[in-house]
């Protein structure tokens, strides 16, 4: 397997961490790698405008998918604007561990 790093380009966030992904080094393909990084960054891959492996560099190809090694930086440029329309955070009662009932203890 491949192990990269990915996240969703965005200055504004104040924590924009990379997760990592696993790819098939016997499916290294462009496609593969934006469907992996869509899927776990809960992300349209329609929405991906390009895929930057950092500092500078664009991904075009199968080619340059093949060239990358473990634990690379990318990031998935999203082509709007409005970042929430692509992806949708949790609100705090659909979060897993989260108690309705202690939330409305009064003291």
């Amino acid at each position: 397997e491949l192990v990269l790093k990915v996240r969703i380009q965005n200055p504004n966030l104040r924590e924009n961490d990379f997760i990592e992904i696993e790819l098939d080094r016997q499916e290294l393909t462009y496609k593969e790698l934006l469907q992996v990084s869509c899927r776990e960054l809960g992300v349209n891959p329609e929405h991906v405008q390009k895929i930057r492996k950092l500092p500078n560099t664009m991904l075009r190809k199968d080619k340059d998918v093949a060239r990358l090694q473990d634990f690379q930086e990318l990031e998935l440029v999203l082509t709007v604007s409005d970042k929430n329309l692509l992806f949708r955070v949790p609100t705090l009662s659909e979060r897993s561990g989260y108690n309705k009932k202690a939330s409305e203890l009064t003291y």
